[in-house]
């Protein structure tokens, strides 16, 4: 056997010995974006059958699908946006103002890890990821939307 990449050469090696073979998606046409996003609220436990994510399991956002995630209520998703950030923020906004729920996490277990991929990357994931627990864990210390802008801004030179 042969084949033009390393992924699916090793798809039909799981396969000629009776394993499930892993294949990447493929990409999808610029301007459409494909995240995992969670529900994993810091100091709490929710598990995934909670009634809370009734609603969003009945109707998930356009372009997502209710993923099992082990213990957390996750959506993996197919929707479009200039980045992968405009994307992401457009599910939360949308989940937030439907169901009253703030999406914390991307999935992204290895923080410091980090690529330079460009802003739709999996370097785009981690900064999505960091910014999703600035977005909870900012105001359960009293800081405001406004103050974590004026922070990135000032942090960043921009002020």
């Amino acid at each position: 056997m042969t084949a033009d990449t390393h992924d699916e050469a090793s798809a039909l090696a799981h396969e000629a010995l009776g394993l499930d073979a892993y294949r990447p998606p493929q990409p999808l046409p610029a301007g459409r974006h494909r995240f995992t996003l969670a529900h994993c609220p810091v100091a709490e436990y929710p598990r995934a059958n909670d009634p809370r994510y009734d609603g969003i399991r009945a109707h998930p956002p356009e372009g997502c699908a209710v993923e099992d995630l082990g213990s957390y209520f996750g959506l993996r998703c197919e929707r479009p946006g200039a980045t992968l950030l405009d994307a992401v923020a457009d599910v939360c906004a949308e989940i937030r103002a439907e169901h009253g729920l703030l999406m914390t996490d991307l999935g992204i277990e290895k923080l410091w890890e980090w690529s330079s991929d460009g802003s739709d990357g999996w370097g785009a994931e981690i900064v999505g990821q960091l910014l999703l627990m600035a977005a909870e864990r900012g105001p359960k210390l009293g800081y405001s939307v406004d103050d974590l802008v004026r922070f990135l801004r000032t942090a960043a030179g921009e002020a």
